[in-house]
């Protein structure tokens, strides 16, 4: 059954699956939809056209689907979609969109840790681990099991691919392709992310092409363009490498070098 504390404001109009508990002077807005078993916590607010799938779980003094901070913002209907099973941990924040119609995602089975911030217009992928204040500006996407260390700055714009893993205290002002793992500030590229690979359960033939593709990209002077051909011409072709490809070749911002 659901469960909402005395002290508690649930809006009339906010939708509440089975199961879900609301704790303690914790704050649900008229147009929120909370799947089945999810659990906000104590002081937690939620608020905007806001939707969190089942068995998710908001921590105390998280703030999920408040306005855009984006100045561009000047009043229209914007989105929040949170998947299944993510936690949302203490002081975690979720803008809504900037413009009509605009979605902010995060996706299912996601780990945000406390004080990260994800703004307007973000698309963060599944199983993806934020540490402790790390911060998405606007537009920025995230792919599938991605790491972002503790507080990491990712500019607006950027993507994270999939898998990728970013070192605490980083600076990403570049797209970081997959696989690969960087850090610092300026961020460099420092080595195929390997073990993320190996633990994801990945095939050991394409950890290896992956391996050989960074060589290409980061250890032989080349060019990206350069890298990209000597690629697509001297490694075999797997889904990873498909991937890596696609996602260099889709980059707006360059590559972190």
């Amino acid at each position: 059954m659901t469960s909402i504390h005395p002290s508690a404001i649930v809006h009339e109009g906010a939708q509440l699956g089975a199961g879900v508990e609301i704790g303690p002077y914790s704050i649900v807005g008229a147009e929120v939809k909370l799947g089945d078993r999810t659990r906000v916590m104590p002081h937690a607010f939620l608020d905007g056209q806001t939707t969190l799938g089942s068995d998710c779980v908001v921590y105390p003094f998280a703030s999920i689907g408040t306005q855009s901070q984006d100045r561009k913002f000047k009043g229209c209907s914007t989105f929040v979609e949170i998947g299944d099973r993510t936690t949302l941990r203490e002081y975690v924040s979720v803008h809504s969109g900037t413009r009509e119609g605009e979605i902010t995602r995060v996706g299912a089975d996601c780990l945000i840790l406390a004080y990260c911030h994800v703004a307007h217009g973000c698309k963060v992928g599944n199983r993806v681990t934020m540490a402790n204040a790390s911060a998405l500006s606007g537009e920025v996407v995230v792919e599938d099991e991605a790491v972002l260390g503790g507080m990491t700055g990712i500019h607006q714009f950027t993507r994270i691919g999939r898998l990728a893993m970013v070192g605490g205290l980083s600076r990403i002002t570049q797209d970081v392709p997959p696989f690969m793992l960087v850090e610092g500030n300026p961020a460099a590229a420092r080595s195929p992310n390997t073990v993320g690979m190996e633990r994801r359960g990945l095939p050991a033939e394409s950890v290896a092409h992956v391996k050989k593709a960074y060589r290409l990209l980061y250890r032989e002077g080349l060019s990206t363009r350069q890298a990209v051909e000597r690629i697509r011409a001297e490694v075999p072709s797997c889904a990873e490498i498909v991937h890596l490809l696609s996602f260099i070749e889709a980059s707006e911002r360059g590559i972190v070098k």
